[in-house]
């Protein structure tokens, strides 16, 4: 589905590692997990069209790790030759997609630009919740401790 570092089970999304891409593949996948009600877990990197994750699916949906890390530049795009330019349309588009808190993050660290910023720890705070573990995964190692007795 998306690349790097994603899996998909049981209803849940774990973004690990995950360094971008198209675009249009991420609107597309994320805009699937939005009506599906899928829950997201960052989990680690979210870099470039990852991050689009942020204006595409439910805040109630989206959950982060203390090893989340969002990175945002400005697009780009394939020219004639192949080499990536930059892409004042696409990344217009990617910010019309993040939700205002994003942007004023991003306003303040000094805008989108081909250089990569990093949004990770407190900067999180307010933007994307921490995910709670279930009661399951908290007694989950007791549990086994006490089987195996």
């Amino acid at each position: 589905m998306l690349a790097g570092g994603v899996t998909s089970a049981s209803g849940t999304m774990r973004i690990v590692d995950d360094q971008g891409g198209q675009v249009g593949k991420y609107f597309d996948a994320f805009a699937k997990v939005r009506s599906t009600g899928e829950r997201v877990i960052i989990d680690g990197d979210c870099f470039s069209a990852c991050t689009l994750v942020l204006g595409l699916v439910p805040p109630n949906q989206i959950c982060r790790t203390a090893r989340a890390r969002f990175g945002f530049h400005a697009a780009s795009m394939p020219n004639n030759d192949g080499r990536l330019v930059p892409s004042a349309l696409a990344t217009q588009a990617m910010w019309g997609i993040y939700p205002a808190s994003v942007r004023r993050w991003i306003i303040q660290h000094g805008g989108l630009t081909s250089h990569m910023i990093y949004m990770e720890g407190f900067s999180l705070d307010g933007i994307v919740a921490t995910c709670v573990p279930t009661l399951r995964a908290v007694l989950w190692p007791d549990l086994m401790a006490i089987h195996r007795r």
